[in-house]
């Protein structure tokens, strides 16, 4: 059985900053800020949430079929996950725009500036999902608004249940829209930033969330995870990665554990477990695509 994963396909441009952001933005100088980075490392990485995502649940045995478009420079992009074995029917090819690039640059202390051009990902809503019998589960992650939009309610219609994670892209819905999106999910995962956001705007508590689906999950970085089930919360606790290399591409790592775990049934705590465990195994990897399993999944 495979995960449908609706969210972007993009370039990532990552570069290294040797200082701290802290150190050269004043914060009483915000209205005339001018400021430039020397970035001595710079690389290029095949990234976008669905890519990435995709490349986790592949690497530890799950079937991804990411929906997604990429622009006219993405033959490399789907040459690749062809090599990998993931499926690209669901991927398709806009030839009057580029790529979604992520141009990102990390300090010292893994803070990331970020900038993102949108692209051919702004098409992404033509693609259309329709029931099919190998599709277990599905997941509405960071994509262009009219895509998360219809492609939600088409899971619904499909009866396909999914989890929405709408990570950075959840500042593009108001109250109303993100309410309708956790009453179609299955399960829904946000960051401890993005919670807040999600109860401000809902006006629900994460207790109330999590009694409107089976499970919440709210990803705490290095303190690992709180999973909400029927209003009850429980802790999971992170694991210690053997080094800090790069944060790019970690939160994309969890989500690939989570429908692993999902697909074969496991509690929701047992999949933050793994999610937590492979995000870890993530940071300590340059870009998101460039690690390898050092453990068996469950």
């Amino acid at each position: 059985m495979a995960a449908l994963i609706c969210g972007s396909l993009a370039f990532d441009t990552i570069m290294t900053f040797e200082g701290r952001f802290a150190e050269q933005i004043l914060p009483d100088q915000l209205h005339i800020l001018n400021v430039s980075f020397l970035v001595p490392t710079l690389r290029r990485d095949f990234g976008g949430c669905a890519g990435n995502i995709a490349y986790s649940l592949h690497l530890l045995g799950g079937t991804p079929w990411p929906m997604a478009m990429l622009g006219s420079d993405g033959g490399g992009y789907l040459q690749c996950l062809q090599a990998q074995g993931i499926p690209t029917a669901h991927v398709g090819m806009a030839q009057d725009t580029y790529t979604a690039q992520a141009m990102i640059m990390t300090d010292r202390d893994n803070n990331q500036i970020t900038a993102f051009h949108p692209g051919a990902m702004l098409q992404a809503h033509t693609l259309r999902i329709t029931p099919h019998p190998d599709i277990a589960l599905a997941i509405i992650a960071p994509d262009g608004r009219e895509a998360m939009l219809e492609h939600a309610e088409q899971l619904a219609a499909a009866d396909i249940p999914f989890v929405f994670d709408p990570g950075q892209g959840l500042p593009m819905f108001d109250g109303p829209e993100l309410a309708r999106f956790v009453e179609q999910a299955s399960w829904v995962a946000v960051n401890d930033y993005e919670g807040k956001m999600l109860c401000e705007r809902t006006g629900w508590s994460l207790a109330d969330i999590s009694r409107k689906v089976r499970g919440l999950i709210v990803t705490l970085g290095a303190q690992g995870c709180e999973v909400w089930v029927d209003g009850a919360k429980a802790h999971v606790p992170a694991v210690t990665p053997a080094q800090i290399v790069d944060p790019t591409g970690c939160g994309d790592a969890w989500r690939g554990a989570l429908l692993y775990g999902l697909e074969r049934g496991w509690p929701l705590e047992r999949c933050a477990a793994l999610g937590n465990r492979i995000g870890a195994l993530k940071i300590a990897h340059r870009g998101p695509q460039n690690y390898t399993l050092d453990f068996t999944p469950g």
